[in-house]
């Protein structure tokens, strides 16, 4: 009986000392996936392996390869990280489409927690397919969507050195970078990822979706789908809370505009430059008043990240200004917006996809 006791007593102890452990152990994550996405200057790093062999493994039920990471510190020591990569996506990892397809980086359990990769279990490394432009301009996308909310993936530019250790291909240097995990996005937000089945798009957080939706617009990007999880990831806190919609993979986006990208043929649009407003149906133009105050106030700050980025060519800074200005001139103009945002109410235009093949 006395045991029995003890053990109550002290097992709500244990309990709560434990989750002292975790929430510290949780906390030094999130400072650690600061120090590595917050980070303003490009990242430089090798990756060193068999990459003929690496990224001609495209199919569906590819297998890692073991690629060594390294880089150097700022006091000069170098660092090395044994890595397993496997390629990933769907579009551009299709065989002709790319010349590098997308790659999934795994990191090893026990690492140096000193290092700026320290407490990553697997980040996504974007790489070029068709030009390092297109990866700047994707990785843009993404520092828009970090000024509207918080709920958004973060991603950093990186400078990569691709050498393949048998000398079967020349060593390439390309700006990628590399993408936040699902399951990061969810701890900074206090949550977790969801996958339900088949849920609708009024079923989400109202205020995040519209957010997100008029982000896409923005963008004029028409490659994601709530119901089929296409280029979406579902995050919530609790059973009452509806959860959230954060985007991800923009390289079909209009603001892009990469030359292999387009939009489906079923949404009747002849470019994927131009916009079609892909949210559920809002007959009351009111709704928007707070997500269009917020892009409002953004606005500067939206223009910015392209006006201050050295390296976009003169032209596309130009051809983006012009694109933002249509969009802003849209929101702020009530017979335009009906016009645009209404779109969903109409069974002949509005089309629910399953997701482009990419």
């Amino acid at each position: 009986m006395a045991f029995i006791f003890c053990g109550l007593i002290f097992f709500p102890s244990l309990i709560e000392a434990q989750k002292k452990v975790d929430a510290a152990s949780t906390h030094r994550e999130i400072l650690a996936d600061k120090n590595l996405f917050d980070g303003t200057d490009i990242l430089h790093f090798k990756l060193t392996g068999k990459l003929n062999s690496l990224f001609n493994d495209r199919s569906d039920n590819g297998s890692y390869h073991p690629v060594l990471l390294q880089y150097m510190e700022k006091d000069s020591s170098l660092v090395s990280i044994q890595l397993m990569v496997k390629t990933r996506g769907h579009f551009r990892r299709m065989k002709g489409m790319c010349s590098m397809p997308p790659l999934l980086l795994t990191f090893p359990k026990k690492q140096n927690n000193k290092s700026i990769f320290a407490y990553q279990n697997k980040l996504k490394l974007v790489v070029p397919c068709r030009g390092d432009d297109y990866v700047i301009r994707e990785w843009l996308a993404y520092k828009i969507y970090n000024l509207i909310t918080e709920k958004s993936f973060k991603a950093r530019l990186v400078q990569v050195d691709f050498e393949d250790s048998l000398n079967q291909r020349k060593t390439e240097t390309h700006y990628c970078f590399i993408l936040e995990d699902d399951k990061k996005v969810a701890d900074r937000n206090n949550a977790y990822v969801w996958k339900p089945k088949l849920l609708a798009m009024q079923n989400t957080n109202k205020e995040e979706f519209k957010k997100m939706a008029v982000f896409q617009y923005l963008i004029g990007n028409t490659d994601w789908s709530v119901p089929y999880l296409q280029n979406i990831v579902l995050i919530d806190r609790d059973s009452i809370e509806l959860p959230t919609a954060i985007p991800y993979d923009f390289d079909h986006a209009g603001i892009v505009d990469a030359s292999y990208a387009g939009p489906a043929p079923e949404l009747g649009i002849n470019s994927n430059r131009d916009r079609l407003y892909r949210g559920y149906c809002e007959t009351d133009m009111k709704n928007f008043a707070e997500t269009i105050k917020l892009y409002n106030q953004l606005k500067d700050s939206i223009y910015n990240l392209y006006n201050n980025c050295p390296l976009l060519s003169k032209s596309y800074v130009k051809f983006v200004n012009r694109y933002f200005d249509d969009f802003y001139k849209t929101i702020n103009n009530e017979r335009d917006l009906k016009q645009e945002f209404g779109k969903p109410c109409r069974e002949d235009i509005h089309v629910e996809l399953k997701g482009l093949k990419k």
